[in-house]
């Protein structure tokens, strides 16, 4: 049995239900199990007792560490990776997105999404939609990023859009320089082939990352795929 939507988005829902219906957040956890397939929370947590969320995968990752985000749209990377930011934020440090997807409004739809108030971190969020992103635009916007902030770039193949941009390969690798000498954290979204198939495989891989253009995957550290409501956590280079 699959999940609708990641584990921790489902708590998130739980948290929700309980505040706004009153009732003890145990009660709520056991509806949204139930809608889920189960006769309570204990025995969904128990079949998902591996979940991954924001906060763990904050604790994997390392200054200077690049993190591949992959899955087919609608299986919750951006929050999953907005979780990560916020997460990372929460202990001080600073975050930025870079995206062309994402306006201003839906990032703070975002943020009501994972439960956090936008307006909590005034200061330490940056959001970029220009049209220019490409790895020199990302680098020169963080010019004065501290230790341990961490990146968003949405998504990957973005940057291989413009012709006049050096090719997907170099410019992954100023910006991998880049982390490793401000010491950041870059976690790149990134879109998977349209072909790829769930019922044969529990999760994307490497191998299922779209690219326009040759790119050399190890180039990442660690990469994390999201499918029907689990992820998939694995060191890359």
């Amino acid at each position: 049995m699959r999940l609708s939507v990641p584990i921790y988005r489902l708590k998130r829902q739980a948290r929700v239900l309980s505040r706004t219906h009153g009732i003890p957040h145990h009660e709520a956890l056991d509806r949204i199990a139930q809608q889920e397939g189960f006769d309570a929370w204990s025995l969904l947590a128990s079949r998902y007792a591996t979940d991954l969320t924001g906060r763990s995968l904050t604790n994997e990752l390392h200054p200077g560490d690049l993190l591949l985000v992959g899955a087919r749209p609608g299986q919750g990377k951006t929050l999953l990776s907005l979780e990560i930011a916020i997460e990372a934020m929460k202990k001080g440090h600073g975050s930025a997105f870079f995206s062309l997807e994402y306006n201003e409004a839906d990032v703070a739809a975002s943020f009501t999404a994972l439960d956090q108030d936008l307006a909590r971190f005034e200061g330490r969020f940056a959001f970029y939609g220009s049209d220019d992103i490409c790895a020199s635009y990302i680098i020169n916007q963080l010019e004065s990023a501290s230790e341990g902030t961490v990146v968003i770039i949405d998504y990957l193949q973005l940057l291989d859009q413009k012709r006049e941009h050096p090719d997907l390969m170099q410019q992954v690798g100023f910006l991998r320089t880049f982390a490793r000498e401000r010491k950041l954290i870059l976690v790149f979204i990134a879109q998977i082939h349209r072909d790829f198939d769930g019922s044969q495989k529990s999760f994307p891989g490497l191998e299922d990352v779209r690219l326009p253009n040759p790119l050399n995957l190890t180039l990442f550290d660690k990469a994390c795929f999201l499918n029907h409501g689990e992820i998939e956590f694995a060191a890359v280079g």
